[in-house]
Formats: structure tokens, C-alpha cells, sequence
């Protein structure tokens, strides 16, 4: 399968007068702009997603929106409060269920703990492998089963690429 990591579009700076719970903290429009830019990039990929999995904090599932709009319409996202906390394997591997080894599934959420989730895909070991995740950046890991060091990068599009 391929999962599509994709760190929230741009929610401006923690503002805790304006919003006392950071988690109800939504996008700029600038954040909407380069996530739909994104969203193309995605697009042209062909990546029609099966599964789109969201942190349920607002800046990420409003992100996930505009991706499933970009890619799979018909699908709206799920909240998985598993994407808005340290990366736990056996709870996502079952947020995700059972899927075809041609699946698609994008997860949005945050960051460190996208970079901690990829890195212990691809290596083993939350920290072993260190990723700047910008915002709106989308990282692309083939694996199946959904197992610690069995993943192989695909791509990784920052914005800032295109």
C-alpha cells in the first residue's frame, strides 16, 4: 500500500487569545492556497485515495478536506485521533483496517509526530531518520504489512517544490 503523510497546511502562529484551545486553531488563507496547490500535485500523481485519515484538530481536518477534494471527492475524511499524538503502530495499523496492497491512504496530521511516524517506517526507530516536514508536505511510503523499517520512499513533495 502507499501512505501519503501530509503535515496540515498553514494555521499561523499559536494564538492563545484568539484561540484558547490550539486545537480548535484553523488555516490561513495562505495555508488554503498552498495546500490546494498540493492537492494538484497529488493529483496529477494519480493518487486516488481509499482512506483519508485526519487528525481531528481543526488546521489538520480542514487540510484533509482539501485533499479529498483534490483526490478522491466522493470520500470524505475520518478523524483518527490517533494522527494528533506519538505515533502508536498498532492503533493506526487498525484505524486503517484491511486494505488491498494497492490502497491508498493519506494521513493528515502534525508535526514532530509525522517525521517520528516516517521515520520509524522507514528505519525502525522513531528518531533514527530526521525530516523537515514543512507544512502542506507530502510524503509518500510504499510498505505492507504496516511494519517498523519495512517502508520505501516513493516521493516527498515539499510546497515550496512547485
Amino acid at each position: 500500500m502507499l501512505l501519503v503523510l501530509i503535515r496540515h497546511a498553514d494555521a499561523g502562529k499559536h494564538d492563545p487569545e484568539r484561540y484558547p484551545d490550539d486545537t480548535l486553531r484553523p488555516l490561513t488563507e495562505h495555508g488554503r492556497d498552498v495546500h490546494a496547490r498540493v492537492g494538484k500535485f497529488l493529483r496529477k500523481r494519480k493518487l486516488e485515495t481509499g482512506l483519508i485519515l485526519s487528525s481531528p484538530w481543526a488546521r489538520a481536518w480542514e487540510t484533509a478536506v482539501i485533499t479529498a477534494d483534490a483526490l478522491s471527492p466522493s470520500l470524505p475524511p475520518r478523524p483518527a485521533a490517533e494522527l494528533a499524538e506519538r505515533p502508536e503502530l498498532s492503533r493506526l495499523s487498525r484505524a486503517i483496517g484491511s486494505r488491498p496492497p494497492d490502497a491508498v491512504i493519506a494521513l493528515v496530521g502534525h508535526e514532530p509526530w509525522l517525521s517520528e511516524l516516517a521515520s520509524l517506517l522507514l528505519t525502525g526507530d522513531h528518531e533514527r531518520a530526521t525530516i523537515d516536514f514543512p507544512k502542506s508536505g507530502a510524503l509518500g511510503l510504499r510498505l505492507d504489512p504496516i511494519r517498523p523499517g519495512t517502508a520505501t520512499l516513493e516521493f516527498f513533495y515539499p510546497p515550496r517544490a512547485g
